[in-house]
């Protein structure tokens, strides 16, 4: 693997936990906040922050509701995050095809 292939892997989806966060969103319509911390085995905080930069970044959509009297925190994969993750996981089979 060579340096600039490494520099070219998008830094917002490289991450592992974005990275974690993204494959499970890919995969289903939509989780809620719990369900992603319980599924990564990371904090509130730490999610807070990856959700955060996602989208900042418009890789997802986040919402949020009241069920009952109690907050609920729903993300969902936008195009472009589905997209960005597609194109990273193609980068990653080139650069694996590459050490062959």
């Amino acid at each position: 693997m060579s340096h600039e292939e490494i520099l070219a892997l998008d830094p917002i989806v490289h991450a592992p936990n974005r990275l974690a966060i993204l494959a499970i969103l890919i995969n289903v319509e939509s989780a809620n906040f719990t369900f992603l911390k319980e599924s990564i085995g990371i904090t509130d905080g730490n999610l807070n922050t990856h959700l955060t930069k996602l989208a900042d970044h418009e890789l997802i959509e986040i919402k949020k509701a009241f069920v009952g009297k109690k907050p609920q925190t729903t993300c969902m994969i936008t195009e472009k995050g589905r997209q960005a993750f597609l194109n990273y996981l193609s980068s990653m089979e080139q650069i694996i095809k590459n050490q062959k």
